[in-house]
């Protein structure tokens, strides 16, 4: 069973707008929309939760109503102080109408261009696996600094990803590895897969996909604009 965490409690602090990024219009209908669509439409999804602030309850309610097409919300989660603690109470939840043994593929509202090929490309490396993390290959040169001023050492860049949502885990593992790092250590994790790597679960690497790229700042929001622009254009 796949089950879909989209993760929209984020606040947009560093694009600087009025509401939070994944709320704001595009082509006539809100960033969160265009993934919800996708995971919806995809036919190996079973169920989505989305992690909110009731304060944008409704307005994610009227977002499902168009574009949950085949009707696979269940419920929301509690955003939390930080991402990965927003994750914890959104498996926490999923766990409560799953087994252990499904899966939950965590998203971020505010990356729009979700591929169906993707969703099942994470769907199908799971399988004799504990996890799947979409990368890309590092194109620069990579260096280390202990201090941020001076080179401490030169990385190999073959041997440095660049990690993407959605990330993938079997449930019952990734909620244990999250559940013994609650409630002091988690609140330190910068990445998904972190506690599934430090809990010693089998995290497989997939090609990622550059198109997929999460809207952080004023530069990352008109190139989506651009691209709905051109892809209305089209039709």
């Amino acid at each position: 069973m796949g089950n879909a965490l989209i993760l929209s409690g984020g606040t947009g602090n560093r694009l600087g707008t009025e509401i939070p990024k994944q709320y704001i219009k595009v082509g006539g209908r809100p960033i969160i929309s265009y993934c919800i669509e996708q995971l919806s439409c995809h036919e190996r999804i079973d169920s989505i939760q989305i992690v909110a602030a009731q304060s944008w309850h409704q307005t994610i309610l009227d977002c499902l109503e168009k574009y949950d097409i085949k009707r696979k919300f269940r419920g929301f989660s509690k955003p939390g102080e930080t991402r990965q603690l927003s994750i914890y109470h959104g498996v926490e939840d999923i766990k409560r109408y799953t087994e252990d043994s499904d899966v939950v593929l965590i998203h971020d509202a505010a990356r729009p261009l979700l591929s169906a090929q993707m969703i099942t490309d994470c769907l199908s490396a799971v399988i004799g696996h504990d996890g799947v993390l979409p990368v890309l290959p590092m194109k620069d040169t990579v260096y280390q600094s202990v201090d941020g001023r001076k080179i401490s050492a030169l990385l190999n860049r073959s041997e440095i990803f660049a990690g993407q949502a959605p990330e993938l885990f079997r449930i019952g593992l990734y909620y244990e590895a999250n559940k013994r790092l609650y409630p002091e250590q988690i609140r330190t994790i910068n990445g998904s897969t972190e506690p599934a790597v430090m809990a010693g679960m089998d995290i497989i690497m997939i090609p990622g996909d550059e198109g997929n790229f999460k809207i952080t700042t004023k530069d990352d929001l008109e190139r989506f604009c651009e691209i709905i622009k051109q892809k209305n254009e089209e039709q």
